[in-house]
């Protein structure tokens, strides 16, 4: 197997193992915004390492790039503190799923400014993904499905983030490293998330930051940080630059997967019939539109070269 491929399936299987991680953090009584802060922060000190080793070319003299980046940044804050939230109203498995229609939003988006043409395929494909997410969440019997109203919230506002950062990484990346990008990025979503904790009713979230410095959970914190927003971020970008774009995204449904499977395996969750057939028909649907839409545009640039 080509070792490009490689690497953005570990980044997917650990970016899936880090919802699981998360899982057991909350599931442990630790704030979801305080578990999205420890992420971040961690996967700061990875890329700014990148950084330090690789820092020919950052582009960090040029504003268009701290602009761009600042977006990318609000946009990695929202989707991990959204899909945290998500996870803690609901179910690991759920807001991986959710936060996978991410590709839908950027389609929305496009249409909107006229980006990209909407066709009736695009339509039923978006459609169908909606459907998937009745069915997911089982929203015409909620109660029934143990995912509150705020958890399907949170989880589709993880994607919505997520695109957010997709958008703001690629406007970013002709005027700097993506080392130089993910530094400014994790510095922002850093800054948005204590100011979250600090203006929050109470002194809860404050209590718990500091107490994560010296809590028995520091290992499952350092590894959320290291595999889910440090190394991760790293292996996907290296291995992006010499996989193909609609090959990448078949790989990254390695993510959901994953993190349904930890779900169900270790957290001991469950879906019901339905509920898997809704996650069958987003997965299936969002990967085939990425894997169309991505045929169709030139090869990226080398987002590698320092």
């Amino acid at each position: 197997m080509n070792l490009s491929i490689v690497l953005v399936a570990l980044a997917a299987l650990f970016w899936g193992l880090s919802g699981g991680i998360g899982g057991i953090l909350m599931a442990d009584g630790w704030d979801a915004f305080v578990v999205s802060f420890y992420r971040g922060a961690i996967g700061l000190l990875c890329v700014l390492l990148w950084l330090a080793l690789r820092p020919g070319r950052s582009g960090l003299a040029h504003r268009r790039l701290w602009a761009w980046s600042a977006l990318a940044g609000v946009g990695v804050a929202g989707n991990f503190a959204f899909y945290f939230v998500s996870i803690a109203q609901g179910s690991v498995a759920v807001a991986a799923t959710l936060m996978y229609c991410a590709p839908v939003f950027v389609y929305l988006v496009s249409f909107a400014l006229r980006l990209e043409r909407p066709t009736v395929l695009k339509f039923a494909a978006i459609t169908v993904v909606m459907l998937g997410i009745g069915l997911l969440t089982q929203i015409y019997d909620i109660e029934a499905s143990g995912v509150t109203p705020l958890g399907v919230t949170a989880g589709l506002l993880a994607g919505l983030s997520y695109a957010i950062f997709i958008f703001g990484f690629k406007y970013a990346a002709p005027h700097g490293s993506p080392q130089a990008i993910l530094v400014i990025a994790f510095t922002v979503l850093a800054i948005l998330l204590v100011g979250v904790i600090l203006i929050r009713p109470g002194d809860v979230g404050q209590t718990m930051a500091v107490a994560a410095l010296k809590t028995p959970d520091w290992p499952l914190f350092a590894a959320l940080g290291v595999l889910g927003a440090g190394l991760s971020f790293v292996l996907y970008i290296i291995g992006l630059n010499h996989t193909a774009p609609a090959v990448a995204s078949i790989v990254a449904m390695v993510e959901p997967v994953t993190a349904s499977l930890f779900g169900v395996v270790v957290l001991q969750e469950s879906l019901g019939v339905l509920q898997m057939i809704g996650m069958a028909l987003i997965l299936v649907t969002v990967t085939t539109m990425s894997v169309f839409s991505q045929a169709a545009q030139p090869p990226p640039a080398d987002l590698t070269t320092p």
